[in-house]
């Protein structure tokens, strides 16, 4: 009996040991990742794809599941049996689209001088020379399409000779291109501008290109920013997503609908931005995706058609949660996927008639059931100018409130992007408090979710509110017995690079430490050498050499990381990637150039093929233990 009890005892001590294992680097790239691929024809399977990161190959394995819409065991199956329901195929059956690159210019020195076919040269005479992590070399994604019955990629091009994307690059993918539901047009996202004004310019726009006539109409012409994600409902009407105005490229997203020759826009008078969206199966409303109080829910507009009724606006799901896509609806349930700060992606159905949420997969499940999960708070702190501002808190697994904590004031990118619940695997939250930090994560300035005029607010601004939001949230956490006050320490990438490089110069002995990925150091020096011009345009207010826009003036004097470099007293470290040309490696060697001629404890991390994020799995690994290798030096 004794035997029993103690081997009993000693099973209940090793459960309760595995359960207090907390995630490590090592775990996060054991963390399965989910992919959507879509539904059977019948709408009764789901589709996924499920990534495995290889930290021996450097790579990801990949498997394919199917499963019931109502939810069941996942089945493994080859990716050839997942017969999802082909939206390139014409709905009558006859044409499919696909696209290709296409060669259309000449800028390679061995297109140029056939005889030198050694060479690996580049000639240009005007802008857009590069884009996000490569290169402009005459080619072009084009639009085609064949009939069913053809088996070569040969097909007709509806862009011959065009100097011109769909998709569009460096993202875009086949969203970008649909049929109309009598198959005889085919619509397509493109931005059809050249050199200067395709990267000074937002303007993409969505043509209409007839099978018989074989002619190009452009539907948008009268938007100038983003038209984006072109959807026909079951009765015909055609929705896509714009912004209206141009080089703003985080504009408030409205849904669009044109039916009849009536466009209306559904969401002009709502105070939000469009993520995405899906029609309702009657064609009667629409579903999207929007941020909302630093989460990510699923909204609701109807569409009046020729009714003469406003469109209206409802919040259908509200918790601690990302929703991060819509798949399809399927009866009174949405299939959706949905991520919260301590799990990866899942799908999940909705059900519109009680609001409630029902898990489908649970591809990690041994995984996080295996660790300590961190607490995650919300908590509203009051802005120096008086408005209230939530700030996500994740705490240790196991926390404690009796013991002090380090504490990492987290920067968050963008600079609109929204700081939600969302999961990543390098700026993982659950990560950096299961190695014993808590995370104080501000929606300050510049993030949806809080309305129009709080995402609009850090344009032109970025040192300005916004840095006060920063330091107002650590302040405020600050006061907490639980906070350590001297191992504070600040991190960021993109944006939140520039926060970290800008709060170092400010900070007046705040924090201990910094760690800034691929920051903007000197806006002077950004402003010349970052392939999307529109942004910069947009947000510090135009180019550096017009002394006479005070705006501007005052983002590249007083808004600049570089000119407070003299009063940097602290540790940093500087990471970056060598393909970033969002925010070329420039920024980060001038930073960590100065902080070494300074003499302060400073560290660069550079990594030669990674762009502005870091994406192959041994890198990613070297990216966490640099990261917690340093604070654990310096904090």
């Amino acid at each position: 009996m004794k035997n029993a009890l103690l081997i009993i005892s000693l099973m209940l001590s090793s459960s309760l040991m595995i359960a207090q294992q907390r995630m490590t680097p090592e775990l996060l790239w054991k963390v399965q990742r989910l992919s959507v691929m879509g539904l059977d024809k019948e709408g009764s399977t789901i589709y996924i794809q499920v990534k495995t990161p290889n930290i021996e190959e450097n790579n990801f394995d990949s498997k394919f599941y199917k499963i019931p819409v109502t939810g069941g065991e996942l089945i493994e199956i080859k990716k050839e049996d997942a017969a999802t329901t082909d939206k390139n195929v014409s709905p009558d059956g006859k044409f499919k689209l696909f696209h290709k690159e296409v060669h259309i210019e000449d800028i390679k020195g061995t297109d140029i001088y056939k005889d030198l076919e050694k060479s690996d040269a580049y000639v240009f005479t005007d802008l857009d020379i590069r884009h996000w992590d490569t290169w402009q070399d005459g080619s072009f994604n084009h639009l085609f399409y064949k009939t069913t019955a053809t088996d070569d990629d040969t097909g007709t091009d509806i862009m011959l000779n065009e100097p011109h994307h769909t998709p569009q690059r460096p993202f875009g993918g086949d969203e970008d291109y649909i049929w109309s539901p009598d198959s005889k047009s085919i619509y397509y996202v493109s931005k059809k501008l050249k050199g200067k004004a395709y990267a000074t310019s937002t303007n993409t726009d969505i043509y209409k290109y007839n099978l018989e006539s074989k002619t190009t109409e452009n539907i948008t012409e009268d938007n100038k920013g983003y038209d984006t994600n072109p959807a026909f409902s079951s009765t015909g009407a055609l929705a896509w997503l714009q912004m209206k105005t141009e080089g703003y490229e985080a504009d408030k997203n409205d849904i669009v609908v044109l039916h009849n020759g009536v466009k209306q826009n559904l969401t002009k008078r709502w105070d939000g931005t469009v993520n995405s969206f899906l029609w309702s199966n009657d064609g009667n409303s629409l579903f999207f995706t929007a941020p909302v109080d630093g989460t990510i829910q699923i909204f609701k507009v109807n569409y009046p058609g020729k009714k003469r009724i406003a469109p209206v606006v409802e919040q259908l799901s509200e918790g601690q949660f990302d929703v991060t896509s819509i798949i399809a609806q399927k009866d009174n349930r949405l299939l959706v996927t949905r991520t919260d700060m301590n799990h990866a992606a899942e799908v999940f159905s909705f059900n519109l008639k009680d609001k409630s949420f029902k898990e489908l997969t649970n591809i990690n499940k041994e995984l996080y059931n295996g660790i300590a999960l961190p607490k995650v708070e919300k908590r509203y702190v009051t802005t120096t100018d008086g408005k209230q501002m939530l700030v996500w808190v994740i705490l240790p697994p196991n926390f404690d409130a009796s013991k002090k904590y380090p504490t990492l004031l987290y920067a968050q990118g963008g600079p609109q992007s929204a700081l939600s619940q969302f999961y990543s695997y390098r700026w993982n939250f659950q990560l950096m408090a299961s190695q014993g930090y808590i995370i104080v994560a501000p929606n300050r300035r510049g993030m949806p979710g809080h309305g129009v005029e709080w995402n609009e607010a850090i344009s032109k601004d970025w040192g300005g509110q916004v840095m006060d939001d920063y330091l107002s949230a650590i302040d405020d956490l600050a006061k907490e017995p639980y906070v350590d006050n001297d191992r504070l320490g600040a991190i960021g990438a993109s944006y939140g690079g520039y926060s970290v490089f800008y709060l170092a110069g400010i900070h007046n002995k705040r924090f201990k430490t910094f760690i800034s990925h691929d920051g903007v150091f000197d806006t002077r020096t950004m402003y010349g050498t970052t392939e999307e011009l529109f942004f910069v345009n947009h947000d510090f207010g135009g180019p550096y050499w017009d002394k006479n826009n005070k705006t501007a003036q005052k983002v590249y004097n007083e808004f600049n990381p570089i000119t407070k470099v003299s009063e940097w007293d602290t540790p940093i470290l500087i990471i970056q990637g060598g393909k970033d040309f969002r925010v070329p490696i420039e920024q980060s060697l001038s930073a960590y150039q100065a902080a070494q001629l300074l003499g302060i404890k400073s560290k660069l991390v550079y990594f030669p093929e990674e762009n502005h994020w870091v994406l192959t799995p041994q890198n990613a690994l070297i990216w966490q233990r640099e990261f917690f290798k340093w604070l654990k030096e310096t904090l």
